[in-house]
């Protein structure tokens, strides 16, 4: 089992006893802004590993291990533990080594640590790159100095202890007397360090201490709103939501100390365009201050010209951020790379929904140029195949991505038989964030830019897609949106969940929104649990296939908001019903993506092997569910309430929502019967009574 501590860019990924032991594809270690400063990190004592008692991650910056040594049998009747307390910082941890002695009699005990450290970048570790530069390690008095030399670019990792310990190459002894029933302590701090010009060294960040993270995720939670509800598994999801996108909080080198969410740990630990805006629009109603920063830093980085190494045009907002040392010496395109095709439509929304809940206008003007010119990326180059469709095609043939729209695995887009589309390809919610894009941006220009031609013209430009759009994209046969074009206009017939972004987009025709909803809850898209990605009945459909079948939090939040978008209100509550019973068995921490198996065959939401957890757009989710189940939407100086929310959800507040009217709050009471569903884990262990699954039990 692996432990995980996070703070901003910062993380630490140990097994349940500390250790680190990190092969050069495994993503364990201390990494900080793209690099893995720590590869090893093992406690003995006399020579033998520990056994681990149980693991105190309460915190998302701290963890405690409980620990004895190995007895070799299955009886644990230990003289000696062992608590190991590490706490991360933005530039490496701490950690406090404490030692137990239980017995009436003294102990001699030889304590070690051994360290090493591969500093490999995190592109190497996803792909077993080797390292091209000069590691090194060197003792610098009772500090053990690691690094990594290659050209400018130089890394060092640098460990030390409260009590001095006999230093070596490979780590770090103690050589203790321990008396009856007394204990020994230590401190170590591992530090993760920039190596300038004539040797100058220089944190990553500001470390703060650990009574700077309680008082900051305290205030963090304070001034969320707060919630009442009789469901009582509501209660931890909330919290663990807003505890993890706290510590998803990432600050730019370049922010002033301003927070955007990160991506996901461990592989996205950066600024991502895509899910920090997802991230964003889903945390509005609830930290508003994180769209502020996410508008603000991606506008500062807009691309400006034409690159193919970093598939980038002016206006396009970036996909990713890398600071490692692919990134540095260009073997990646990452600082920064544009390779997506819905980050630059997909920010005018979230500035115009901003704008809608906060009211602040002064925001939107400074960041006119950014929005103007993210419009004109829409006509002016995303139009690959000159039909008016975003499209998109990697120009960075060797590291580029293949598919630039969410669903960015290599066999994502395909027709109903397998077959793979050519390119470019249009996908079909690209052209519902397009069509927001322009209506929200025409908005946007009429009351707050004060350019009512500019509004005329998006305006009449959506309404001209929205119409072909359902002309072009529409599979009569089957009554439902193809999941894409292709350059000679073939749709790309499969059924997918991309249809519910449809929904939310508004680019639906009325007429045909009652169909999209229906597919989107009929057995072939509906797992019981939440909506699939792909359908049952494609050729490539796979419960666990990364975007093949399985069911995204993510996906379905959004799916939900559509749905309620077109008035279906017991089909939005059903989704949100699905999504939080799975939480309910991952201990409210909703993972990236789960399989797409029947709920009735499985009775359990199953792990996909390696989805990110934390990850930054499934721990929104449960906060656009709130906001979708109330019916939450602002409307000028005023928050409208509309709720419909699950029978077995019983009554639920939402209190001190903040937004342009100052604060206010929303009650609901549960009345909607979403279907047959089954008993959660604590009905099933009998640990609590009273209903604990939203899915009613009577069809």
């Amino acid at each position: 089992m692996s432990v995980s501590i996070l703070h901003g860019n910062t993380f630490v990924v140990s097994d349940d006893r500390g250790d680190i032991e990190a092969t050069p594809t495994d993503p364990g270690g201390l990494f900080a802004w793209d690099t893995r400063f720590l590869s090893r990190w093992v406690l003995t004592v006399d020579g033998q590993r520990l056994t681990a008692l149980s693991t105190d991650d309460m915190q998302y910056f701290e963890t405690r291990f409980f620990l004895v040594p190995e007895t070799g049998t299955v009886y644990i009747d230990a003289k000696l533990s062992v608590i190991r307390r590490r706490t991360v910082t933005p530039s490496g941890f701490d950690e406090q080594l404490t030692l137990l002695n239980h017995a009436d009699e003294p102990v001699e005990l030889h304590v070690r640590m051994d360290m090493s450290c591969d500093f490999a970048d995190l592109f190497d570790v996803k792909n077993a790159q080797e390292k091209k530069g000069k590691l090194y390690t060197r003792l610098d008095g009772d500090r053990l100095v690691c690094g990594y030399e290659r050209e400018t670019y130089h890394r060092e990792t640098i460990v030390s202890s409260l009590v001095p310990g006999v230093v070596d190459d490979h780590g770090m002894s103690f050589y203790l007397h321990i008396a009856p029933h007394e204990q020994w302590t230590t401190d170590l701090h591992v530090a993760a360090v920039i190596v300038g010009p004539g040797g100058h060294q220089a944190t990553l960040a500001r470390d703060r201490t650990k009574p700077d993270l309680e008082k900051d995720l305290e205030h963090w939670i304070r001034q969320a709103p707060r919630t009442e509800c009789d469901w009582r598994p509501l209660a931890d999801i909330y919290q663990r939501s807003l505890t993890d996108l706290a510590a998803l909080r990432f600050s730019p080198l370049t922010s002033g100390g301003r927070s955007l969410p990160a991506a996901g740990l461990p592989w996205f630990m950066t600024m991502f365009g895509r899910d920090s805006i997802f991230t964003s629009l889903q945390a509005l109603p609830f930290e508003p201050e994180l769209a502020a920063t996410t508008l603000k830093e991606l506008g500062a980085r807009q691309g400006t010209r034409r690159d193919d190494f970093r598939d980038e045009d002016p206006g396009r907002i970036l996909h990713e951020m890398r600071y490692g040392e692919s990134a540095a010496f260009e073997e990646q395109p990452h600082s920064p790379y544009f390779g997506n095709a819905d980050a630059t439509p997909l920010f005018v929304v979230l500035l115009d929904e901003y704008e809608r809940w906060t009211g602040d206008t002064k925001l939107v003007k400074s960041l006119e140029f950014q929005a103007r010119a993210a419009l004109d990326w829409i006509d002016d180059y995303a139009d690959l195949m000159g039909n008016g469709y975003i499209s998109y095609q990697r120009r960075n043939e060797e590291t580029g991505l293949e598919n630039q729209c969410w669903k960015d695995s290599w066999d994502s887009i395909s027709y109903h038989d397998g077959r793979l589309p050519g390119f470019p390809r249009a996908t079909c919610e690209l052209q519902g964030y397009a069509y927001d894009a322009k209506v929200r941006g025409a908005r946007l220009a009429r009351t707050v830019w004060g350019d009512p031609d500019l509004a005329d013209r998006l305006e009449k430009s959506a309404a001209d897609l929205k119409k072909r759009f359902n002309r072009d994209f529409w599979v009569a046969e089957g009554k439902y949106f193809a999941l894409a074009l292709e350059a000679d206009g073939s749709q790309v017939d499969a059924l997918s969940s991309n249809i519910g972004h449809l929904l939310w987009s508004g680019i639906v025709d009325n007429g045909k929104a009652k169909a999209v909803a229906g597919h989107l809850m009929s057995p072939q898209l509906f797992s019981g649990w939440g909506v699939r990605t792909l359908a049952t009945d494609a050729q490539r459909f796979n419960p666990i296939g990364y975007h093949t079948g399985t069911v995204w939090p993510f996906d379905n939040s959004f799916i939900a908001w559509g749905l309620r978008r077109y008035g279906f209100k017991r089909e939005a509550a059903r989704v949100a019903a699905g999504i939080l019973d799975a939480a309910t068995y991952f201990d409210g921490r909703l993972p990236e993506a789960f399989g797409g198996y029947e709920r009735e065959l499985t009775r359990y939401p199953v792990q996909y092997p390696t989805a990110c957890s934390p990850q930054a757009w499934s721990t929104g989710a449960p906060l656009l569910f709130l906001r979708t189940m109330l019916g939450l939407e602002p409307l000028g100086d005023h928050l409208v309430v509309d709720p419909a929310l699950p029978a077995g959800m019983g009554h639920l507040a939402l209190l001190d929502i903040p937004g342009r009217w100052g604060e206010i709050d929303a009650f609901g009471r549960g009345r909607i019967d979403v279907g047959p569903g089954r008993k959660s884990r604590r009905q099933q262990l009998g640990t609590d009574q009273g209903q604990d699954t939203l899915s009613s039990n009577s069809a």
